[in-house]
């Protein structure tokens, strides 16, 4: 695409896409699950995300929500800002960059969102998210790793604790301060995003899939999948891969 363009969304069902241009969801109320490219998070007006040109990325909720959607040219961004933003898909929004986004996002509801404001609007933007400083290194970040290698593995908090060099209560306390989630929560969607990635990429038998997640069988998978995205292995797996392609 040549030009940058914006657009209010909400989003409820699981859906799944992949494009040429790079893309800021921006949200303005509500919470939404995305996942890009395998690595997922929950977004909110307090932490916002970038999706490079053609990653595959999901996204879903389960209660109201708004986010302002910004697509634009990757090429047209300096290149050290492009950097920046691929480096923190998943960015905290400051609160000079929440007004920007609030700004923005009701003049794009009153349809006053001009074509010279965004233009104007889109570099502070970018900028006030890029300039935040990079948060100190995870302490779970080898554990998670680990995690999500082996996603088959009998994982618990006990065993996962004892990955990451933490005692159980610890292991709670930092998945709290550092993914906002608990290690459980965490791990059912980990396991939910590695089958939704092969249900799209791959033709493997929906019971094997389950294996390979760490599920008891296809039954354990279809339930949780159903509990979690409200959609069964087999509709997701029809409904994506025909977006897709």
């Amino acid at each position: 695409m040549s030009s940058t363009e914006i657009d209010l969304r909400s989003y409820d069902v699981p859906f799944s896409d992949a494009h040429d241009f790079a893309q800021m969801v921006l949200p303005l109320s509500g919470r939404l699950t995305l996942d890009i490219n395998g690595q997922g998070a929950v977004l909110h007006p307090l932490r916002a995300a970038f999706i490079a040109p053609g990653l595959v990325h999901t996204q879903f909720s389960h209660e109201p929500n708004a986010s302002l959607i910004l697509d634009f040219d990757l090429a047209s961004v300096p290149a050290e800002t492009a950097g920046l933003l691929a480096e923190r898909p998943f960015a905290p929004v400051s609160a000079a960059t929440a007004k920007l986004v609030d700004f923005m996002g009701m003049l794009q509801e009153q349809g006053a969102a001009s074509t010279g404001v965004l233009a104007n609007w889109t570099p502070l933007l970018l900028e006030s998210l890029t300039a935040q400083p990079i948060r100190p290194a995870s302490r779970l970040q080898a554990a998670l790793t680990r995690f999500e290698a082996q996603p088959a593995q009998p994982w618990d908090t006990g065993s996962m604790a004892k990955v990451a060099c933490l005692s159980v209560s610890s292991l709670h306390r930092v998945f709290r301060e550092e993914l906002d989630t608990t290690p459980l929560a965490w791990l059912n969607a980990m396991r939910l995003r590695f089958v939704c990635r092969q249900l799209v990429a791959s033709s493997l038998p929906i019971a094997q899939l389950a294996t390979l997640a760490g599920y008891a069988d296809q039954s354990a998978l279809t339930h949780a999948m159903r509990r979690a995205m409200d959609i069964t292995p087999l509709a997701y797996r029809k409904q994506n891969q025909t977006k897709i392609r």
